[in-house]
């Protein structure tokens, strides 16, 4: 397998080739065949004829961020109860964290999408973004091992690591608005999502409300996202006063 993407010049793909520079983005040269296969989003790989798509790479390289970042929250915060340490992990490894990841090596040019995806903005959606960093995770691992992995893992997230005691409540906005709501004797919040467009390009909204009236909306490209949204722009409006009288 050559870095040209040999496997798939048969078929459409305005993506950049120059993986050279997203190895040295990510401080780790990955196995050509595994490299392409943690590009392939499954919309391509369908377009392309039922190739293999990343979700298999991504699948383990979720588990070894899951390791890697819990043995060094871990190691590194003693006397942290688990609690703690658990929202500190969610912190690190969501889905915006790791989209963030993504958009700092400029990943999206490289991911191989199809038709539908690209006219819908895939390589900007969270959702595609942070799996796919997952699947160069269980690339790096296939091809290097733990240890290398872990190295990669920490230069991409240490800023994240760094913060997570700070960030770990923030980044679950649903659980930061249920403390918020309980403190304000609010009841629990009730979330409503619809969607909207195809299959391959859904697009999911969510409202918040209590007890029938609305606190906060939220768009994302998948319910747990817009969930996400919705909950973080109804705590700004509960803080700022701007629904609780009403509620």
């Amino acid at each position: 397998m050559s870095r040209k993407r040999s496997r798939v010049d048969a078929v459409e793909a305005p993506a950049r080739q120059d993986v050279e520079s997203l190895e040295e983005a990510l401080g780790v040269t990955v196995d050509p065949e595994l490299l392409v296969l943690a590009l392939t989003h499954r919309s391509f790989a369908h377009e392309a004829g039922g190739i293999p798509t990343n979700e298999r790479l991504e699948f383990l390289g979720d588990s070894v961020l899951g390791l890697i970042v819990t043995e060094y929250l871990y190691r590194n915060n003693p006397g942290v109860p688990e609690g703690d340490l658990a929202r500190m992990r969610a912190a690190t490894v969501s889905q915006r964290a790791l989209a963030q990841v993504a958009r700092d090596l400029g990943l999206g040019a490289f991911i191989l999408l199809g038709r539908g995806e690209l006219v819908t903005g895939g390589r900007e959606k969270d959702s595609i973004l942070s799996d796919t960093v997952e699947a160069l995770i269980g690339a790096t691992y296939l091809g290097h091992g733990l240890e290398p992995t872990r190295a990669m893992v920490e230069r991409l997230v240490g800023h994240l690591l760094g913060q997570a005691e700070h960030l770990g409540a923030g980044l679950d906005w649903k659980t930061s608005l249920q403390e918020l709501a309980a403190a304000r004797s609010l009841g629990s919040p009730v979330y409503t999502v619809t969607g909207t467009g195809p299959d391959h390009a859904r697009t999911f909204t969510a409202v918040v409300s209590f007890d029938g009236i609305e606190a906060g909306s939220g768009v994302g490209s998948s319910k747990k996202l817009a969930e996400q949204n919705a909950a973080e722009n109804a705590y700004a409006r509960l803080d700022a006063g701007d629904v609780g009288a009403a509620v």
